[in-house]
C-alpha cells in the first residue's frame, strides 16, 4: 500500500529556498563521492511541480 500523497505549498522564497538548498547538499554528496539519486529524484519533482502564481 502506497503512503497518501503530501502537499506542500511555499511561497517564491521558499521555493528558492528548497531548490538552492538541494543543490548545495547535492554538490556536498558530489565531492564527498558518495550517490546523489534521492536528491536528484527530488529536485526533478520539485522542478515539475505545479505553481500557482498570485498577483
Amino acid at each position: 500500500m502506497r503512503p497518501p500523497k503530501r502537499i506542500v505549498i511555499l511561497s517564491s522564497a521558499e521555493y528558492q529556498l528548497l531548490f538552492y538548498g538541494l543543490l548545495h547538499f547535492r554538490n556536498k554528496l558530489i565531492q564527498q563521492g558518495r550517490y546523489t539519486d534521492a536528491v536528484d529524484e527530488l529536485l526533478i519533482k520539485l522542478q515539475k511541480a505545479r505553481r500557482c502564481r498570485h498577483g
